[in-house]
């Protein structure tokens, strides 16, 4: 499980516009590594951006057409896209760390999720996968962990999406 912004591309603050998508040097190479490797691969974000009334769904989907072809062209399929519309103050399931993007891939994808990693930026990231009983990496490009919103320590700290890749496939055999 990827976070998308601050980890696969460059965090802009409700980022909605494609022409404003920059992606992290190596982080597609890692993904591609992974799916190689036999993982499936699934990005998680939220996006409270649309339910703060800043942007569309519309506008998400067209960032994220711009990041599937960009991962197309590099040779990544990317397995599927879940996102959380919702702000902060909607207290809803799926915004992360709340588990439901998670588990909504376990049921639609077959995701083996206790030998699953959840890769982000931000200690959010390292709180859902902790939530959800995976294993959690975090990179510290992006927010890089200074959030500082939960506490708990990542199972490893990678530099980028590319060392974190390194660790995953040091460690973990291929979830199913």
């Amino acid at each position: 499980f990827l976070d998308r912004d601050g980890t696969i591309i460059e965090h802009v603050e409700y980022l909605h516009e494609p022409e404003k998508l920059v992606l992290i040097p190596g982080a597609l190479e890692g993904v591609k590594r992974l799916k190689e490797a036999g993982y499936r691969i699934v990005v998680i974000t939220n996006q409270p951006g649309i339910g703060l009334g800043y942007f569309t769904k519309e506008d998400f989907f067209r960032v994220n057409r711009e990041l599937l072809r960009a991962a197309a062209k590099a040779g990544v399929p990317i397995d599927r896209v879940y996102f959380c519309p919702h702000s902060e103050a909607d207290r809803c399931a799926c915004r992360k760390p709340g588990t439901a993007m998670i588990e909504r891939a376990e049921k639609e994808l077959n995701v083996d999720v206790a030998r699953s990693v959840v890769v982000g930026d931000m200690t959010l990231d390292v709180q859902l996968g902790k939530n959800a009983g995976c294993r959690t990496v975090q990179v510290l490009t992006g927010v890089g962990g200074s959030d500082k919103r939960f506490l708990g320590a990542p199972d490893c700290t990678a530099p980028d999406l590319g060392k974190a890749v390194e660790y995953i496939l040091a460690d973990n055999a291929p979830a199913s």
